[in-house]
């Protein structure tokens, strides 16, 4: 009797879930993949924090090669260029490495191991994911030590930063990740003030979505409708809440005792 189908529907939408599409061999374990992405080829790549940290795929799950090893310390967000250049976000490392496909090092940003201030707005202070510009320009969200957008040129150099802690426009609660439109538009998963924000290139807020539950991933895809796909994320913040308002207080949490919070968090109470 053939195995049952587990189809996932929403509206229009169908998805099939193909169980043990990755062929991997007994010995490479993942551990966690916090992030994947797909070139034009539709090779697959997995951002992982077991062994090996990078795992390239081909569209049929069959492991080409891994790479990577020795060089992150946790890693968190992955994006690639038109060219075909890996963007690698480490939160822990705060630093982003643009790689070849094999994986060779083509540009470093921010020192590993030294983070900027606490809050300082300066990069990077718990770095979370990029983005890339029609005309080449990064995006880094920072993060979880930082409330901020960076706006870096295709060489490295940063061109300008915006955003700080709060829940205003233009205020985020962990940017947690980011993408760009083909017209250049910048939408930001504020995921501790449940929201995507809107921005043109240069940091003004245009508008935002509403009605999430901590947006942590965000995707556009390539079709006509140019749909997004946004990932939410469950509850994790209840006890650290409650430890500042008081236990038994009766208070409400607001988007604004939320982040107050933020200014507090520590890189040991964050998660993924």
């Amino acid at each position: 009797m053939p195995a049952e189908r587990e189809i996932l529907s929403d509206g229009g939408f169908e998805y099939e879930v193909l169980e043990g599409w990755a062929k991997l061999p007994p010995e490479l374990i993942l551990g966690e993949v916090a992030a994947v992405a797909v070139d034009a080829r539709d090779t697959v790549f997995l951002f992982t924090r077991g062994e090996h940290p990078l795992v390239v795929l081909d569209r049929e799950g069959n492991v080409l090669r891994t790479f990577g090893h020795g060089v992150f310390k946790r890693p968190h967000g992955l994006d690639i260029g038109a060219d075909g250049s890996l963007y690698c976000t480490d939160d822990s490392d705060h630093t982003v490495r643009q790689c070849t496909p094999e994986g060779k090092i083509l540009l470093e940003m921010g020192v590993p191991g030294r983070p900027a201030a606490f809050m300082s707005g300066q990069p990077f202070q718990g770095c979370t994911h990029t983005a890339l510009s029609p005309q080449g320009e990064l995006y880094v969200s920072d993060g979880y030590g930082n409330a901020c957008i960076h706006k870096f040129a295709p060489d490295g150099r940063l061109l300008k930063s915006w955003g700080r802690s709060g829940c205003a426009p233009g205020e985020f609660y962990i940017p947690h990740n980011l993408v760009c439109d083909g017209e250049g538009w910048v939408y930001v998963a504020d995921r501790e003030n449940h929201r995507v924000q809107v921005f043109d290139g240069e940091g003004r807020y245009e508008t935002q979505w509403n009605n999430l539950h901590r947006p942590c991933a965000l995707c556009k895809s390539a079709d006509p409708q140019g749909r997004f796909y946004i990932g939410e994320l469950g509850p994790f913040l209840e006890p650290f809440v409650a430890r500042h308002m008081g236990q038994g207080s009766g208070g409400t949490i607001t988007g604004d005792v939320l982040a107050s919070c933020a200014r507090e968090l520590k890189p040991a109470e964050r998660e993924s």
